[in-house]
């Protein structure tokens, strides 16, 4: 068997995992956290199909690239060399100490290391971007909203129009993530992807979602639910539809990728802080700290993943 191809399909494995299993829950964690009482295999079938329709819809629209053209600056790699499948080892084992590492710096830097830059850029405006947005909102909106969701649990008749609000904006928040994300995940792959290659793709990637789901998370659930009350499932279609416009905006504002995991720390930070200003007229030391420590893991990821094209790029190629 050709080398080049098991390369390829290693490296594509090996990054969908990481991916979903780090990126994906950072998007779809307040969902699995407002659902927790229904089963995996429900949330896996509503996340699978929109996956499987936005991935479909970008190969057809664009001539075969699922990365939304976003790979138009990352050419395969001509030899492709085993070191390639490096990036998203590491990324595996940040990813099990719950570390939110960005796949966009980790991967595709690799690939092209030239235009780190252009990607930072974008991944800072896009925290700045949503930490402020949130932090307006929920300065407008915590007394009267928020405040009442605390205070009052959700009732039946209330599920009846939130639980379709909320896997509306869930399923708006998915599709513009995956847009962005496809790209970390299929940088190994051609990018004008047969069509039988796509359907290898598509299952493994619904596998490798089947198992993120059955696991309720992952490591990286946990700084979920460390923030004011992300398991209502009122909040959550809050965040959803907040964290869905600013990647949409992102997604409108030019093709070069960037990190969404710096949009979603930079959102529930702006919100967290905000939260605690309305309801406690002050942020104490330990949300600072939480807020502190969330950015501390995305810069170390950026530290990591800059370190890691020096040192394989200058002494393994």
């Amino acid at each position: 068997m050709d080398l080049t191809l098991v390369i390829m399909w290693v490296g594509f494995i090996l990054a969908g995992y990481s991916v979903v299993g780090n990126d994906s829950i950072q998007t779809l964690g307040t969902f699995l956290s407002s659902n927790e009482k229904r089963p995996w295999w429900v949330l896996w079938i509503f996340a699978g199909s929109i996956l499987t329709a936005t991935l479909v819809y970008g190969w057809y629209q664009y001539g075969g690239d699922v990365s939304y053209e976003r790979l138009s600056k990352y050419p395969l790699p001509d030899p492709f060399a085993w070191y390639y499948i490096l990036p998203p080892l590491v990324l595996m084992a940040l990813t099990r100490t719950g570390i939110p590492v960005s796949t966009s710096f980790l991967i595709l830097t690799f690939f092209n290391e030239k235009n780190l830059q252009s990607m930072v850029v974008k991944s800072m405006l896009g925290y700045a971007v949503a930490f402020g947005a949130a932090i307006l909102l929920y300065i407008l909106i915590t007394r009267a909203v928020e405040k009442r969701f605390i205070e009052n649990p959700i009732t039946k008749k209330q599920e009846r129009i939130w639980v379709p609000l909320q896997w509306l904006s869930t399923g708006f928040l998915w599709s513009q993530w995956l847009i962005q994300d496809f790209a970390n995940i299929y940088v190994y792959l051609p990018r004008e992807l047969p069509g039988y290659q796509l359907a290898i793709s598509l299952v493994i990637l619904l596998a490798l979602l089947a198992y993120i789901f059955a696991s309720k998370g992952g490591a990286i659930q946990k700084i979920v639910k460390a923030k004011t009350n992300t398991v209502d499932i009122r909040s959550a279609t809050i965040i959803d539809a907040i964290y869905g416009l600013v990647l949409y905006f992102f997604k409108e504002l030019s093709n070069i990728p960037m990190s969404t995991t710096w949009v979603f720390i930079g959102l529930l930070a702006g919100r967290e802080i905000a939260i605690r200003l309305r309801l406690e007229k002050k942020v104490n030391r330990s949300v600072l700290k939480m807020v502190g420590s969330d950015l501390l893991k995305v810069f170390f990821g950026l530290v990591v993943s800059i370190l890691l094209v020096l040192l394989i790029k200058n002494v393994l190629s």
